[in-house]
């Protein structure tokens, strides 16, 4: 399965829902950056601890041939990316059809909601069919109910049905992700965060040391996030209700792999070319 997270839109949540909630429940998926500006300070590990491989919007060609050597990514499309990446995606005909699925992570402020809605319009101008993209209300409040934080969204939806809407696709605002950010291996694992059985509380009751207890306070307050996050995540993924592409396995072979099928990660499919070189883009 191949997952595009896109917006026209920054601060909606692209990096989080592609490292924390599509990455660690879809099997052997490899995490992929697009971007040249990015307000986190990185994308951190992929599945594994293995870093996320990252290139910019003006690679498309770059993208385009890798994805057809893995069986599963997630691509997180910078907003400083989106509309040249779409531009180059309208010049190689048919290639939004790499991409199982577009998730359009959005949130309740009104200008995201408006960037949302223009990337969904440029998705449709693409060719891609409102059921392969799928909304994702992200930041959303407790006490107000989706309908209520994205009525400029929905009732735009209702008009122009330019994607899938399932309110059940919904993340809360958490502080979990700040605690996390710049952390890779199991220190940015959602999963083993929340699964830590360590007994924090016994450990600061034998401690004397007040910098050693805020430090274990801390862990305790991690832990306790992440066990609030995970099963939310859960939730979360089985609304969006992506289905695993099922490809036929390769075929084995005594035979040496020629050299061509060498290439093991997208910076091989990378072409040199002088910093300052653009890609074409479509006509307006």
């Amino acid at each position: 399965m191949k997952i595009a997270v896109i917006n026209f839109s920054g601060n909606v949540g692209k990096t989080t829902v592609a490292r924390h909630l599509l990455l660690p429940r879809i099997p052997g998926a490899e995490l992929i950056a697009v971007e040249s500006v990015n307000a986190d300070g990185g994308h951190g590990a992929g599945q594994n601890g293995s870093a996320a491989q990252s290139l910019r919007g003006r690679q498309f060609a770059a993208l385009q041939e890798y994805l057809q050597t893995i069986d599963s990514a997630v691509v997180d499309i910078g907003a400083s990316n989106v509309e040249e990446l779409l531009n180059l995606m309208q010049l190689y005909r048919g290639s939004h059809e790499d991409f199982d699925c577009f998730i359009v992570p959005t949130v309740p402020v009104p200008k995201q909601q408006q960037d949302t809605i223009a990337t969904l319009i440029e998705l449709s101008r693409l060719g891609v069919p409102p059921n392969r993209v799928k909304l994702l209300f992200n930041m959303v409040e407790a006490t107000v109910s989706v309908e209520e934080a994205f009525y400029l969204l929905l009732a735009f939806l209702a008009e122009r049905p330019l994607a899938a809407v399932n309110t059940a696709c919904r993340m809360r605002a958490n502080e979990i992700y700040a605690r996390i950010r710049g952390l890779s291996g199991d220190q940015a694992d959602l999963a083993r965060l929340a699964s830590d059985d360590t007994d924090y509380k016994g450990l600061i009751r034998q401690s004397c040391d007040i910098a050693q207890r805020l430090s274990l306070a801390e862990k305790l307050a991690t832990h306790r996030l992440a066990s609030w996050v995970v099963p939310e995540h859960d939730a979360c993924f089985e609304a969006l209700g992506l289905v695993e592409a099922q490809a036929p396995p390769c075929a084995s072979s005594d035979e040496p792999p020629p050299d061509t099928a060498r290439v093991s990660t997208i910076a091989d499919f990378v072409r040199a070319e002088p910093a300052s070189e653009q890609a074409p883009r479509a006509a307006p």
